[in-house]
């Protein structure tokens, strides 16, 4: 079995904090999503990713994962250490999972799915409960469409023994409000039972894909606007992104670095279909250099102003 470096995956060196494993998820999760993404085989990369992540942002999973690093880069084939013991799981729906999200070297390490423990019993046994992850753009959230999951279910003998797993397709209609870690239920989707048991369900896990621009909070989005010293002392009518088009902001004078102004029903969908709300978040910049004229008119601006912004500092 080959040794996965989820390091490499996200183009970071070894030890990046949880900052950087952060930054270069959302960048590669949005470059590689199917829906959007030119690349070859993005979906393959979308989900290399995603797995990549799903280890490195947790503590515990990263502790476990950078221990059998080490191990592996004694120039050995790699397999688990003797007596390996992973102290949690991957957050399989009960049941199990098909593995198909994860690959050979994930499941191996971190959990995986487990067959039927009763082979060679024939009496009817309910088929596997399949987790499957369903990644969602931001904008997808906004739309009432379907949207078509492709997965395979596993199937076994009456003897418990593995058949060829199904490959099925379905469109699945996503319902408001859906937020990043939850799970909807798809009743009689999952793995066929045994000996005329039941059907398994199906669980999508919805996982938001981050975006470049927005950050989510409850229901409403959050959009860091740059501003030039001018337009935030002078006020000025700017252009700003929505995800669903451009709009028109009037910026008040005297507008503060880390103010915020309120965009109302341009957030996302709660569960009853009303839209939240897009706060602009502004931050104050400068331009990176500045030849001698525009640095003489800044100090005649200094002169002229005489402000301290650290006049609270000084004592009463």
């Amino acid at each position: 079995m080959d040794f996965k470096d989820y390091y490499k995956v996200l183009g970071l060196e070894a030890g990046a904090d949880d900052k950087a494993v952060k930054t270069a998820y959302r960048k590669l999760a949005r470059k590689y999503h199917p829906d959007v993404s030119k690349e070859v085989d993005a979906e393959n990369k979308f989900k290399e990713v995603a797995e990549a992540y799903e280890v490195l942002k947790s503590a515990e999973k990263r502790a476990e994962y950078d221990e059998l690093r080490k191990y592996a880069e004694q120039g050995r084939p790699f397999d688990p250490p003797p007596g390996w013991q992973p102290s949690g799981h991957a957050g399989f729906a009960e049941g199990g999972s098909t593995g198909s999200e994860y690959s050979e070297f994930f499941e191996s390490l971190f959990g995986g799915a487990g067959r039927y423990q009763d082979a060679g019993r024939n009496r009817a046994r309910r088929g596997q409960d399949v987790e499957m992850t369903l990644p969602l753009l931001l904008e997808e959230t906004l739309a009432d469409e379907t949207k078509t999951v492709a997965f395979q279910l596993p199937q076994y003998s009456p003897d418990g023994q593995p058949l060829p797993a199904i490959s099925k397709t379905l469109s699945v209609k996503i319902p408001p409000g859906v937020s990043n870690g939850e799970r909807i239920r798809l009743k009689g989707q999952g793995a066929p039972g045994v000996g005329g048991g039941a059907n398994g369900d199906l669980y999508l896990l919805i996982q938001l894909v981050p975006h470049p621009l927005f950050d989510v909070e409850a229901h409403n989005l959050i959009l860091t606007v740059p501003l030039a010293p001018w337009e935030a002392v002078l006020g000025s009518q700017i252009t700003v992104p929505t995800l669903n088009g451009k709009i028109s902001l009037r910026v008040p004078a005297n507008t503060q670095a880390g103010q915020r102004l309120r965009i109302k029903g341009k957030g996302l969908r709660n569960k009853a279909g009303e839209p939240g709300d897009l706060y602009a978040l502004f931050k104050i910049v400068i331009p990176a250099q500045a030849d001698e004229p525009v640095r003489a008119l800044w100090a005649q601006l200094a002169e002229q102003a005489a402000f301290n912004p650290r006049a609270q500092w000084s004592p009463s």
